[in-house]
């Protein structure tokens, strides 16, 4: 349908002008909120405490979050919010990733609060458009779409019934509808989902960029814990964000000569440097691939196995094959990291698009992984396919891959069978039927719309069908508060099973990875080693959120000399150039330990309203065993020489003469143990309690004393 038949069909609801504010210093200090049950739209300033303790992007999100819920709200009242912001720093153009917001909400999948990152024009653009956080809440009746129009001044809510759903498509009318010729494509960003999040609980957010080079639409994506079906269960289609273009100077910073000035350095270290150690701007993450295979880390069949010898077909030299090459590939302005890899003109073989040829996004490294080795499959054909099918039909490729993991083996072990599956047989290693089980899942059909469920209520499914033994069930799903571990083998890492299990909102890598540092290079062997690491590098990958800031130009590629500082792990440069950017941008005092600061504040925020939630306790960071050894015979002979060594030089115990059965058992006991002392001294080191609950005296240190905090808090202080 053309663009102009589709506008004919539109029926305004509301509409809103509005001065549009500059930016001062990062900020406007406004607030865009929008109601759908009410069709209100009002614009909200920023209390100057708000600004002070949560700085931005995921902090912000958390405080409105808080603000606009109750302990008994869900995810699907209402009431549930999604917040988009950026923070600050986001917006930037002379320093590489500085176009990340963070989305937070309600999760269909942890009943908990998410936070997702997220690249793409439409965190910035919200910015350029006049405010610092969009808040959104209530039902629409019909579909809708929401436009911010920052040039006029002017938001609207209509109904859109006849645009596409699926996002590559929807991005393309979107755009073409709002741009007024070519050259304004690039200053449209889009938020929008797809079809599978309607029919599942761990939908997804496209974020869209124009690709200038290719003039096509990118998407970016705000994976993690189901906000897409959020977005879905509200009615809206998309959120659309229009500026008049992009400016050197748009947020106004108080030092932009020495924010180049950085910038300058860092350019020129991926300039020099990026080849010999990361790839980024020729492979994107997939260069981890093959590291994570030799290293015996990454995930094969559910978790399984870390390496595999098919595992040279996905090889990151067969991507970088594959990707366009000599294009620049930032997903926001000014980024030289180019890490947003496409494969141009791809020939789908299924589904509703079968024939058609697309750009796909990706897939970086934990799609080739989770859409690959995890199902036991070692075709890049297949990876991006799906990869594709997830992004346009709005589902989390991380969480899909652990997801089909989880299928593929309650497949194998008779958990599943054909008629439970509706006649898929879903094997490791099954292509055909995990491309099919994917469009079922679009339709919200057969057993797709049970694999949207995610691996958790599966898993609870599964044991009260009596289909399977709940504590093999409980020791195989890859999932931690509802959400679907992202794709690193944990077992040998100690350190790294803390990265996971102890976050805030489930296992995610974006706030601690630490393998190599303990598992490889063995920088962390004491249990206070580890507990520094597990509080040090999640509160400063949390700033990340808070500002505006992707994580990858920090430590994918190291200034010369990096190896000779006293903390290499920490890329002191690098932590160096966010402190003057900050203090650039904003013109306020800062330095390293603020940085900290900033960042434990709202994490120690965040994990209190986890209590408020009904959990945010010892006993949901409890990790399934996968994570940390062998569940299975198949699983320790695999490593048997490994796991025999381990006994005699960890355990001092003597394996010869015991079955696998019984080694296996000893190694859980040491194991489950080990992790046990982890979470005691993670919790002295971080200022909680041995349950895992903030101390008051930790909250006061940090200026987050707030009383309804000390309200939720207070009764949860004896160890």
């Amino acid at each position: 349908m053309e663009v102009q038949e589709l506008k004919k069909q539109h029926k305004l609801l509301k509409g809103f002008d509005y001065s549009i504010t500059p930016l001062d210093k990062g900020y406007t200090d406004r607030i865009l909120y929008v109601n759908l049950s009410e069709n209100a739209i009002k614009e909200k300033v920023v209390d100057p405490l708000m600004k002070e303790k949560f700085i931005g992007g995921r902090g912000y999100g958390l405080k409105l979050l808080w603000d606009a819920t109750t302990p008994e709200t869900r995810w699907n009242d209402p009431e549930n919010e999604i917040i988009i912001s950026g923070g600050p720093i986001c917006g930037i153009t002379q320093y590489a990733g500085a176009g990340k917001s963070l989305v937070v909400s309600l999760s269909p999948q942890t009943d908990s609060v998410m936070d997702s990152n997220v690249g793409g024009f439409f965190g910035p653009f919200l910015k350029f458009a006049g405010y610092d956080a969009f808040e959104l809440q209530g039902k629409a009746e019909n579909d809708v779409i929401i436009y911010i129009d920052g040039i006029r001044g002017r938001v609207e809510i209509f109904e859109a019934p006849a645009e596409a759903l699926d996002s590559h498509v929807l991005a393309e009318q979107l755009t073409e509808m709002f741009a007024e010729n070519e050259k304004e494509k690039k200053n449209i960003g889009i938020v929008s989902t797809g079809a599978a999040a309607d029919h599942s609980l761990i939908g997804m957010l496209n974020f869209t960029f124009y690709d200038v080079k290719r003039k096509k639409i990118r998407l970016k994506q705000a994976g993690r814990g189901g906000i897409g079906t959020v977005l879905r269960d509200k009615r809206v289609k998309a959120i659309v964000a229009k500026v008049p273009g992009v400016k050197g100077n748009a947020n106004n910073v108080v030092n932009l000569d020495a924010i180049r000035e950085r910038g300058r350095r860092f350019n020129e270290e991926m300039r020099r440097f990026d080849d010999e150690q990361a790839e980024m701007r020729t492979k994107g993450t997939v260069h981890l691939t093959n590291i994570m295979n030799d290293y015996d880390l990454i995930p094969v069949n559910n978790f399984k196995f870390g390496s595999h010898p098919d595992a040279g077909n996905i090889h990151s030299d067969v991507y970088k094959s594959i990707f366009t090459q000599g294009v620049p590939d930032g997903c926001w302005i000014g980024c030289t990291m180019s890490c947003a890899k496409g494969v141009d003109n791809y020939k789908l073989r299924t589904g509703p698009y079968a024939g058609e040829t697309v750009i796909v996004d990706g897939p970086e490294y934990e799609t080739a992984s989770s859409l690959g080795s995890n199902l036991g499959i070692f075709n890049p054909d297949f990876t991006i396919e799906s990869n594709f099918y997830c992004d346009t039909y709005g589902i989390c490729t991380i969480t899909w891959g652990t997801v089909m993991g989880f299928v593929m083996e309650c497949f194998e072990t008779g958990i599943l069978n054909e008629e439970r599956t509706g006649g898929l047989k879903l094997n490791f290693g099954n292509a055909d039927a995990a491309m099919d089980l994917l469009h079922q899942l679009a339709r919200g059909e057969g057993f797709g719309k049970t694999a949207g469920l995610g691996v958790r209520k599966m898993k609870e499914m599964f044991a009260e069908n009596g289909w399977g033994d709940a504590a093999f069930l409980q020791d195989i799903a890859m999932e931690n508060k509802g959400l679907e571990y992202s794709q690193y083998m944990s077992k040998e890492s100690l350190a790294q099973q803390g990265g996971y299990a102890m976050t805030n909102k489930g296992p995610q890598h974006d706030e601690a990875w630490l393998i190599f540092m303990d598992m490889v290079n063995n920088q962390i062997p004491s249990f206070e080693d580890k507990a520094e690491a597990l509080h040090y590098f999640p509160m400063f990958r949390t700033w990340f959120g808070l500002v505006g800031l992707c994580k990858l130009p920090w430590n994918d590629v190291e200034p010369e000399g990096n190896a000779e500082t006293d903390e290499p792990a920490k890329v002191p440069e690098h932590v160096d150039n966010y402190i003057t950017i900050y203090k650039a941008v904003t013109g306020k005092p800062f330095d390293r330990d603020e940085l900290i600061r900033q960042s434990e504040r709202v994490y120690n925020y965040q994990r209190i309203f986890n209590l408020r939630r009904g959990f945010g306790t010892r006993k949901y960071d409890a990790q399934p065993y996968r994570a940390a050894g062998p569940v299975t015979v198949e699983e320790y002979e695999s490593r048997a020489e490994r796991y025999d060594k381990q006994l005699a030089g960890l355990m001092g115990i003597d394996p010869a003469g015991k079955t696998t059965q019984e080694k296996m058992a000893l190694h859980r006991s040491y194991r489950e143990d080990r992790y046990e002392q982890l979470l005691d001294a993670v919790y002295l080191r971080r200022g909680w309690t041995r349950n895992g609950v903030p101390r008051i005296e930790h909250l006061k240190k940090l200026g987050m004393d707030l009383p309804e905090l000390i309200e939720l808090v207070k009764d949860h202080q004896e160890d």
